[in-house]
């Protein structure tokens, strides 16, 4: 009896507005965050970019948060509802964590890897909020939602080969400088110089691996969502 007055009953569509709000927010970050990985004069703008960004994002959370605890029907499992808006939160805190380390370490330049992977940052951001307003009818919509999660798997899986690809070109510019240094007869200065990039460069790789893999934490729980709708 309680499950068919649960049914008759309005759901909230707030829900839906919120995350397209928060989805939105995501994108705006991490365009941010690709034109900070261009490195130049503009780093200062898009580091308060970004930390303005997480700031709205953290405001969209604790509003889903608190619609979650207010109302009687929601349009899918709370829990599932909570763990959307948490992992978009965690991607947007991740490019903030990048930033951080950028302007605490005062990086001015980034490797093409890097760049690229803010690409794939971007590239998997604009996917998510693609299918976060299709959550409102799942089942209409299971198709295309299946084929962007899809998209958002492999876009991460080509920022893993990416990140391997960094972190060996970084290790093998460390190693080449090192030698280099020694062979001039001052390899102790060149060699903690090398080991300090090497030790930056791979933090900032994490940052954006990371960032990455909160996109697929997105996609997983979409898809979980499609799941238990059908």
């Amino acid at each position: 009896m309680l499950g068919w007055f649960q049914a008759l009953m309005p759901k909230e569509e707030r829900f839906f507005e919120l995350f397209v709000r928060h989805a939105t927010i995501v994108v705006a970050g991490a365009e941010a965050l690709r034109g900070l990985l261009q490195g130049g004069d503009d780093i200062e703008h898009y580091c308060r970019q970004i930390f303005e960004r997480e700031a709205e994002a953290d405001e969209v959370t604790r509003q889903v948060l608190t619609a979650v605890r207010r109302t009687f029907i929601t349009p899918f499992d709370r829990t599932d509802i909570q763990d959307l808006a948490t992992l978009m939160d965690d991607a947007i805190d991740q490019m903030n964590k990048t930033a951080k380390t950028i302007t605490l370490f005062e990086v001015r330049s980034f490797e093409p890897q890097m760049q690229q992977m803010g690409e794939i940052i971007l590239q998997a951001s604009k996917l998510v909020l693609e299918a976060v307003p299709l959550l409102s009818a799942i089942g209409r919509n299971a198709g295309r939602l299946n084929a962007l999660t899809e998209q958002i798997i492999r876009v991460e899986e080509q920022a893993d080969q990416i990140y391997d690809q960094g972190r060996k070109a970084l290790f093998l510019a460390s190693r080449q400088g090192n030698a280099q240094g020694i062979g001039q007869g001052n390899g102790q200065g060149n060699a903690q110089g090398n080991a300090m990039g090497f030790i930056i460069g791979a933090e900032l790789y994490d940052h954006l691996e990371n960032v990455v893999d909160r996109f697929e934490d997105v996609s997983n729980e979409i898809n979980s969502l499609v799941i238990d709708h059908l």
